[in-house]
């Protein structure tokens, strides 16, 4: 007779002590200044899923897939174009199927100087892939974007935030200087595995700052959420407020198929003109605050 796993109120001190303990938020790691005496760091980012949302799940929607489209038909185009005007540099978050789809939109990205890191393969869900499978899908990603673009990425934004119990160890295989999935701080902080301090940086993210939980629908999901985007701009304006007063650290996730509609779009150019009048703000990507804060802690 096979026992039955245990249900989490019988779980014994080890069992959950080990599972909160397996990755942890260690130091903070927000400098005492940033760069050019800025007062606060901004890191504007940008999911490039394109089909793969609708591909990891089988790929049965045509409509669906046609949304991905236009993130690569009309949205990367004007994403682009504005960060150029606004001699801006910004992260771009890229499945290994989408630069496949589009090898020449990533090799645009790097060559107006941002960055491109990992987001998966087909946007999988890690934490339904098993160990296994998943470091091999993580690996092939970083040896597929470096293929198409030549450069290899030093980053890891997991599709869908979804972290496994084995993705850091994975990050650290391949060596990473920062994950950008997790939630514990606002600012940047140094990544615990096991007790063990990694020197890998976490740039958080959280699901206030990111377009999509306002934006997004799904007809056959029931999912119709619409937030004004007169109201989504007065929340990333207000998150951006606190960073700049705090002297911290202010991230934005954004994807190229939600925030790119012409009755969106302007939530993001008047973000940058809000961040810019303060005056003292530094617009990087998140390799470079990676670098500048672990620098700065002697990592």
């Amino acid at each position: 007779m096979t026992d039955l796993p245990l249900e989490p109120w019988q779980w014994p001190e080890e069992t959950w002590r080990a599972k909160v303990d397996r990755v942890r938020a260690g130091r903070n790691l927000k400098p005492k200044t940033w760069p050019n005496g800025a007062r606060c760091a901004v890191a504007l980012s940008f999911d490039v899923d394109h089909e793969t949302n609708e591909l990891r799940d089988g790929g049965k929607s045509v409509g669906r897939l046609s949304w991905g489209q236009y993130g690569n038909r009309v949205g990367m185009p004007r994403i682009l174009s504005l960060l150029a005007k606004e001699g801006i540099q910004a992260s771009f978050f890229v499945p290994a199927v989408t630069a496949l789809l589009y090898p020449d939109e990533q090799r645009r990205v790097i060559a107006e100087g941002h960055e491109i890191g990992l987001h998966g393969w087909i946007h999988e869900v890690n934490t339904a892939v098993p160990p296994a499978n998943e470091r091999e899908l993580h690996l092939r990603s970083a040896d597929t974007l470096e293929q198409v673009t030549g450069v290899r990425p030093v980053g890891m934004r997991t599709p869908s935030w979804d972290f496994s119990e084995v993705t850091l160890a994975i990050e650290r295989e391949l060596g990473l200087l920062y994950d950008s999935s997790l939630f514990a701080d606002d600012d940047p902080y140094e990544l615990i595995e096991k007790g063990e301090a990694t020197g890998m940086v976490e740039l958080p993210v959280e699901w206030i700052r990111d377009d999509a939980v306002y934006f997004n629908m799904n007809r056959f999901q029931a999912l119709r959420p619409y937030t004004a985007p007169e109201t989504v701009f007065d929340i990333f304006r207000r998150e951006f407020d606190g960073a700049y007063e705090d002297g911290g650290l202010f991230l934005l996730t954004m994807h190229p198929h939600i925030i790119t509609y012409r009755s969106r779009i302007w939530i993001l150019e008047k973000l940058i003109a809000h961040a810019k009048a303060k005056g003292d703000v530094w617009f990087a990507s998140h390799a470079e605050i990676a670098r500048y804060v672990k620098a700065q802690a002697g990592l």
